[in-house]
C-alpha cells in the first residue's frame, strides 16, 4: 500500500482514507445517492486512498458479485460531487478531497494467485510432503 511516489503512506493519510470510507460506507448503505444504478446495486467500498496533501481520494469500489462494475463505476464518478458534499457534512476536514472511484482488482490478482498455488506443476516444485513453516515451528 504505497503511494506513486513509492513512499509508504503517512498516518495521516491512513486516518484520513478509514475516515472515508467509513462514511462513504454508510452513505451507500442509506441509499443516499439517487442514482437508479446505485439504488440497484450493493456496493463495498474496501480502501480509500488520500493523496499526500490530502487534496484528492480513489475510492476502491466492488459491485456485490462484482456484477455491473462498470455502470456502477461510471454512476459513483457521476455522483461524486453530491458525495463529496455528503462526506464534508460527516467528516471533519479542513478540504474535503475530490473522489475519484475505481474498482478494486486484489479479489483478481487473489484469485489469481491462489490458481497458480494450486496448478500441478506448482504443487510438484513445492513438494507434496513438506510440512508448511507454521506447522513446523509448532512441533
Amino acid at each position: 500500500m504505497s503511494n506513486r511516489s513509492g513512499r509508504s503512506p503517512s498516518q495521516r493519510q491512513l486516518r484520513v482514507g478509514e475516515l472515508l470510507r467509513h462514511s462513504l460506507s454508510e452513505i451507500l448503505r442509506r441509499g443516499e445517492i439517487q442514482d437508479p444504478e446505485l439504488e440497484r446495486s450493493v456496493v463495498t467500498v474496501l480502501e480509500v486512498s488520500a493523496s499526500p496533501d490530502l487534496r484528492n481520494a480513489t475510492a476502491y469500489v466492488m459491485p456485490l458479485g462484482g456484477e455491473r462494475q462498470e455502470e456502477v463505476l461510471e454512476a459513483l464518478n457521476r455522483s461524486s460531487r453530491y458525495i463529496r458534499g455528503q462526506l464534508a457534512r460527516s467528516v471533519q476536514l479542513k478540504y474535503m478531497p475530490q473522489l475519484t472511484f475505481r474498482i478494486d482488482s486484489s479479489f483478481d490478482y487473489s484469485a489469481n494467485v491462489d490458481r497458480l498455488l494450486h496448478d500441478p506443476k506448482v504443487k510438484k516444485d513445492l513438494g507434496d510432503n513438506e510440512t508448511p513453516p507454521d506447522e513446523h515451528d509448532a512441533k
